[in-house]
């Protein structure tokens, strides 16, 4: 049984009774008493602990956790104090300034900040082997963030979702409700930034968006 200590456990609620996750928890119990996984295990849900589903105003979608020593702590594109800010968070941080004009911290990478004003930094895989991209991708969880997806799609409170690069983009089929903004752009990774990522202005969008729908915006 998972505790968040939010609605979410009584959203997911029947989610860790299902096959999927009875499996999905099988295969984590054994990865992480044999090798080193990332984030912590105490960390896989803190995009959820963070984010409340009432408070949620903006999800990006990230692909799977960073897979370094000491990065992950269970928010997408966010990194641990102390840890040197990833490329593609780098490029973030520039779309931010160019866009708003706000300063972004050179060596802080920690988007803990976001999360406490809504933003739900969710990677679609929870958890990885150290050094192995995806290697998490295809043990289940996956059906489990998809639901997380069709939860927030079907409430009546409008929010962003920010789907960056080709694997984001897939997730626009679960987002249906005309009430929310879906935005898209190119992955904001060094190799492709500059075809589409750079001056896509989603953040000043997104904050235009909560704005006109009475919420505050997003200090970036």
């Amino acid at each position: 049984m998972v505790s968040i200590g939010n609605q979410w456990d009584t959203l997911l609620s029947k989610e860790w009774d299902k096959e999927y996750y009875q499996n999905l928890r099988k295969i984590l119990k054994h990865e992480y008493a044999s090798t080193v996984i990332y984030p912590n295990m105490h960390d896989i849900f803190n995009a959820l602990k963070y984010v409340d589903y009432s408070e949620c105003k903006v999800v990006i979608i990230g692909q799977d956790p960073y897979h370094g020593p000491g990065q992950a702590h269970g928010l997408s594109f966010s990194v641990k104090p102390g840890v040197k800010v990833p490329p593609s968070l780098q490029n973030i941080y520039k779309e931010i300034e160019a866009d708003v004009g706000n300063p972004q911290p050179k060596n802080n990478g920690n988007l803990v900040r976001w999360a406490k004003q809504g933003v739900l930094l969710l990677n679609a895989v929870l958890t990885v082997r150290a050094g192995q991209a995806n290697s998490h991708s295809k043990i289940g969880w996956q059906n489990l963030t998809n639901e997380i997806i069709r939860i927030l799609n079907n409430r009546t409170k409008p929010m962003v979702f920010l789907l960056w690069g080709a694997y984001a983009g897939q997730k626009q089929e679960l987002i249906t409700n005309p009430l929310h903004l879906t935005l898209k752009a190119a992955h904001p990774s060094p190799l492709s930034a500059s075809r589409g990522f750079f001056g896509c202005k989603h953040f000043s969008k997104t904050n235009s968006f909560l704005i006109k729908n009475g919420q505050s915006p997003i200090e970036w």
